[in-house]
């Protein structure tokens, strides 16, 4: 044998789910009618997820665009056919183009935000902060949307709560978004909880306060359970029809994770009691005489 054979292939590893990549050499030995063989193995189990991130985000992100695109090209064909010479019907018309295009502009704003958060772009700031002046900001600027349905707005917030380190600008975004996605899916007249509280996150301490829970519950219709893992990542919706009509970009909740990790907390959703969510922000707190 004097030729030398190159194969590759991949296999799938069950029940693991690992993706190897094996490159086998056939070639001559020393020995006469023998041959050698080299096996070279590549684990490309991250590379492949991360491949199907990327397609999943590409797929998810032209099916975004291209519905509100759909919709403003058929308005436009529309009344460029003769829809323009009723005023009312060109009058609505263009109102529901000016609806699509405003998402459109929500959807590129929330991927150019989320793009740069993930990419290290934005630095979050780590100042000492009163959580108690983000919750009346934020719910002041949230009161008119829940007036609208009639929402009862309610807070519950510890007394002497402890600084936490964070950015308040960002701080009010997370919590604007929760708040936002609240007003959106709780039905008409339902109630909207914001709280806040110090509690004791370290197992070896329990009794000293490490962090603050701020926590937003309503009394909407809920998160399936085996909905709630997904509900942070990007597109992903539980009801993908309704999420639209309501005006949601489907990235909303992902910023939220991003920012609170950048923060270093953490963020999770649970059922409420009988109906409805109740989404997590916990946050660590400043001690006495650390640094900032």
């Amino acid at each position: 044998m004097t030729k030398r054979f190159n194969e590759e292939d991949e296999i799938l590893l069950q029940p693991s789910g690992r993706c190897l990549h094996i490159e086998a050499s056939v070639t001559a030995c020393d020995r006469e009618n023998e041959a050698c063989a080299v096996l070279v193995f590549h684990d490309i189990t991250e590379l492949r997820r991360l491949e199907n991130i990327r397609k999943d985000f590409v797929a998810n992100v032209s099916h975004e665009l291209r519905t509100p695109l759909t919709s403003i090209k058929g308005y436009i064909e529309a009344l460029l056919d003769g829809a323009k010479d009723d005023p009312g019907t060109s009058t609505k018309f263009l109102e529901i183009i000016l609806k699509q295009s405003d998402r459109l502009n929500l959807i590129l704003e929330d991927l150019l935000q989320l793009s740069k958060i993930e990419s290290g772009q934005i630095l979050f700031k780590r100042e000492p902060l009163q959580i108690q002046r983000v919750i009346e900001r934020t719910l002041a600027m949230i009161k008119p949307l829940a007036d609208k349905k009639g929402h009862r707005l309610l807070s519950f917030i510890a007394r002497d709560l402890p600084a936490v380190l964070g950015d308040e600008d960002r701080l009010m975004q997370v919590l604007s978004n929760l708040l936002d996605n609240a007003v959106k899916y709780t039905p008409g007249n339902g109630t909207i909880t914001v709280a806040a509280h110090p509690v004791a996150d370290d197992l070896e301490r329990p009794t000293i306060v490490t962090a603050l829970e701020l926590s937003v519950t309503d009394t909407g219709l809920g998160i399936p359970e085996q909905d709630r893992p997904r509900v942070f990542e990007r597109f992903y919706r539980v009801d993908k029809a309704r999420s639209r009509e309501m005006g949601g970009t489907g990235l909303g909740l992902a910023i939220v994770k991003h920012i609170v990790e950048g923060l270093g907390g953490r963020v999770w959703v649970e059922a409420n009691a009988p109906t409805g969510s109740r989404f997590v922000v916990r946050l660590p707190i400043q001690h006495i005489n650390q640094p900032v």
